[in-house]
């Protein structure tokens, strides 16, 4: 072979092994062959290679192979998710009915009858569900309204807001007219101003409770609202109003079939702040329980002459354990337990005290004759502390969740627990939403006409964002079933907020991180709908989702979010938006929202024996009886027999009385 002139000849390079010296054609047989001397040898296999290579150059090649790896990784699963979301049927998307543009941003929303109650900066402002036209604005503070709370009483509405400060003022809005009542927990002395955590209104709006801390300390003020006094001084005003205040008119936009001018404004409504209504009347003051310290009661005998209307002893307080004995309990635990105590610990969060108003029921009630104590009147242990709680709006079911994962579920009408049930291991309670009591007839969600009792159904929103289907019925033990799986790779589609639907049976909104809104039969475990609104907007992740659902009409209302690191930091002419999604404009829903209850006459006919009175199911199990024995007449005829010697029996008894 011949090269060239001035070129320059290549070097054979051999992927396994090289020889030093001249290539020579081996003989034909092996043994022939001339042994090799390993030092003619240079082992240069790829990988060996590799790992000869100097620092740092090895581990920037492992690194970037590492990197490689994991990208090769990335692009299959992405691949496989985009495959997997194009075979699947997605859920159809619907857009908003109506939009307000606001030009300051709304911090909460709450909804009732026919309003919507939007608080923001300053103030809070009330608009029509329909129209979505502003009726007024109260626009007087000088912080924010981070929360509101809006409580139907019938032909009134109590409005509750609460400001950056903590303060809680209740509003009385009725007909035509906006009224303030009191502000809770405003004082003059802003060093002694205490924070509104939550509030309460008993069913019918006869009481309000508020939970207040401040000072390293935490209460609960009670209060009675004179509501006849308010309503007959209304009916009969003695005082002139002043006339209707005009207020800034916000820019309105709607879509779909709601129409209305951008620049028009309902004026019904006003503030008249010349009318003093009569202040809530202070009942009590309930703060936690003392902690048990030692007494100073020297022998039994003192204890019992001093304890007045006791009903046990070790109740708490009226204990004889004296502080010499808590001392030495403490070193006791302390040495036993040292090698635990000596760690690090976290810190732990600060309690979270709720409270619930209950209605007169089975369970708490006492005789009239017995004094009840001063004290709380009854105390459920727990294995475990209490996380979250939940009352059902009837005020009839109570669900307590414990941190460790177990369920406790109580009728508190009929006066007895329903069960206890126990979240898969690793699921901790993060919320609880009642669901009004549906049954599934010919495929669809229906509500009974008629009361239920002793049935409850529930969703249980996890820590690991996975949701649970909670049913309890009678002396039946509760079940459990999984709705959503815990998200494992894509965590975008985490949970954030669920809120069940009232005008829909077995419905609920789920909202997850990533922006999407989605509507889930809980019966059939599947998205129904989705519901987004128009156009794209960039979410700050996690989402924090504000929204409002109606409690008596099909639609709820959804701030339009979006990332302020798309936003300019001098765009003062941002606009932010409150999208109002109606269910019953969607083909989907429609034959749902219209078709919801099951009459009484249909639900006789049909085998739902839960959801009868006691007194139908009686009637169903001796016709049920009766039927069977007509098919032996030997045993009608004993039957029948048997139940003229009862009756006989009843009424020598009747005679004799």
């Amino acid at each position: 072979m011949s090269f060239p002139r001035g070129s320059q000849t290549q070097k054979i390079k051999h992927p396994i092994g090289t020889r030093k010296g001249p290539l020579e054609v081996p003989p034909p047989t092996e043994k022939d062959w001339p042994k090799d001397d390993e030092e003619d040898h240079v082992l240069v296999d790829p990988d060996e290679e590799l790992d000869s290579l100097p620092q740092p150059y090895r581990m920037i090649n492992k690194l970037v192979n590492l990197l490689f790896d994991r990208s090769w990784e990335i692009i299959e699963e992405r691949n496989a998710l985009r495959e997997a979301e194009s075979s699947q049927i997605q859920p159809t998307v619907y857009p908003p009915l109506g939009e307000i543009q606001l030009n300051k941003m709304p911090n909460c929303m709450a909804v009732s009858q026919d309003y919507v109650f939007i608080g923001g900066a300053k103030g809070f402002s009330i608009y029509n569900l329909y129209s979505a036209k502003q009726i007024y604005a109260w626009e007087k503070l000088e912080v924010d309204v981070t929360s509101i709370w809006a409580t139907d009483l019938g032909n009134e509405i109590l409005i509750a807001p609460v400001d950056e400060m903590g303060i809680i003022r209740l509003f009385y809005f009725y007909k035509e007219g906006l009224y303030l009542v009191k502000a809770i927990n405003e004082v003059d002395d802003t060093s002694k101003q205490t924070t509104c955590i939550k509030m309460e209104i008993s069913q019918g709006g006869d009481f309000a409770a508020f939970l207040l801390q401040g000072a390293g300390d935490i209460w609960l003020d009670v209060y009675k609202l004179p509501k006849e006094t308010w309503l007959k001084k209304l009916e009969h005003p003695q005082l002139t109003s002043n006339p209707k205040t005009k207020v800034r008119q916000p820019q309105l936009n709607t879509l779909g079939p709601i129409s209305a001018d951008p620049l028009e404004m309902d004026a019904n409504v006003s503030f008249k702040g010349d009318i003093k209504l009569s202040l809530p009347v202070y009942i009590m003051k309930i703060k936690p329980p003392k902690p048990v310290t030692g007494t100073t009661f020297k022998s039994p005998l003192e204890v019992f002459a001093k304890i007045k209307d006791c009903y046990g002893l070790g109740s708490g307080q009226n204990h004889f354990i004296k502080d010499s004995q808590w001392e030495q309990q403490a070193e006791i635990f302390n040495a036993s337990y040292k090698k635990y105590l000596d760690r690090e610990w976290e810190e732990e969060p600060l309690s979270t005290a709720t409270f619930y108003f209950l209605l007169p029921s089975c369970l708490f009630a006492m005789p009239t004759e017995v004094k009840s104590p001063s004290d709380p009147e009854g105390v459920w242990p727990c294995a475990a502390p209490i996380a979250v709680s939940q009352l059902s709006c009837s005020s009839s079911y109570l669900v307590l969740a414990c941190e460790d994962g177990v369920l406790t579920l109580w009728d508190l009408a009929k006066g007895f627990p329903l069960g206890v049930a126990a979240l898969p291991q690793g699921c901790f309670c993060q919320s609880i939403h009642f669901l009004k009591y549906f049954l599934v007839h010919k495929g669809q969600n229906m509500y009974p006409e008629g009361p239920v009792k002793s049935q409850m159904k529930c969703v249980v929103l996890c820590t690991d964002a996975s949701l649970h289907l909670v049913e309890a019925s009678g002396t039946q033990g509760p079940t459990i079933s999984v709705l959503v799986e815990r998200p494992v790779k894509h965590l975008d589609k985490t949970i954030c907020a669920v809120a069940p639907v009232p005008a829909l049976p077995g419905m609920v909104l789920i909202f997850s991180k990533n922006g999407s809104v989605c509507l889930m039969d809980v019966a059939k475990r599947e998205i129904i709908c989705a519901f987004a609104p128009p156009g794209a907007f960039p979410l700050e992740v996690p989402w924090k989702p504000v929204f409002a659902v109606s409690p008596d009409h099909p639609c709820f209302l959804l701030r339009g979010d979006y990332s302020h690191e798309t936003a300019s930091t001098d765009d003062a002419g941002i606009q932010y938006s409150v999208f109002y999604f109606n269910f019953e404009a969607c083909p989907l829903l429609e034959n749902i929202s219209k078709n919801c209850t099951i009459p009484q006459r249909d639900l006789d006919n049909m085998a739902f024996p839960q959801a009868l009175p006691l007194e139908k199911r009686c009637e169903r199990f001796l016709q049920k009886s009766y039927r069977k024995l007509e098919k032996n007449p030997e045993k009608e005829e004993e039957h029948w027999a048997r139940l003229q010697k009862y009756s006989l029996s009843l009424q020598r008894e009747n005679f004799k009385k």
